[in-house]
């Protein structure tokens, strides 16, 4: 059985989609690319689709890091710092745990990004909780942002 990974979204299965995969032995992040051609405005959030998902144990979630050539180059960030993708989003009903990297751009001008840039980068991670918390009474049943404002 397989443990954590990454596969192709169902949506994009024909589209030359590459999962992503480290640089070198001591890397810590997956390289994860645009999945289509993308144009992030001035002073705007876009939210790019890498057409892939990512399955992982119940306790870990991938962490979502902006490629630092691309934000300093781009005077892009990701608009929420870092991005957190929980075990449960994999397979979701409403989107299939399909991963959407939220760039801003800070630059005057249109920043371009092409399928195959890569623009992120994703690492595994365990977390912790704490001895007071019970099982979450909640099921997750949605998307991107599904766990609600409360």
């Amino acid at each position: 059985m397989h443990q954590r990974g990454f596969e192709v979204v169902s949506s994009y299965h024909q589209s030359d989609i590459t999962l992503p995969v480290r640089k070198t032995q001591a890397s810590a992040g997956y390289d994860i690319a645009a999945a289509d051609d993308s144009i992030i405005r001035p002073g705007a959030v876009c939210l790019v689709a890498t057409g892939i998902k990512a399955y992982m144990p119940a306790d870990e979630y991938l962490a979502v890091h902006i490629r630092s050539g691309l934000s300093v180059k781009n005077g892009l960030s990701l608009i929420n710092g870092q991005g957190i993708i929980d075990s449960d989003y994999y397979n979701n009903a409403e989107n299939e745990g399909h991963i959407l990297i939220a760039l801003y751009n800070h630059s005057q001008i249109n920043v371009t990004i092409s399928k195959g840039t890569r623009i992120a980068q994703g690492i595994f991670q365990k977390y912790l909780i704490a001895d007071h918390d019970k099982e979450a009474l909640l099921v997750r049943s949605g998307g991107f942002g599904s766990t609600g404002s409360k």
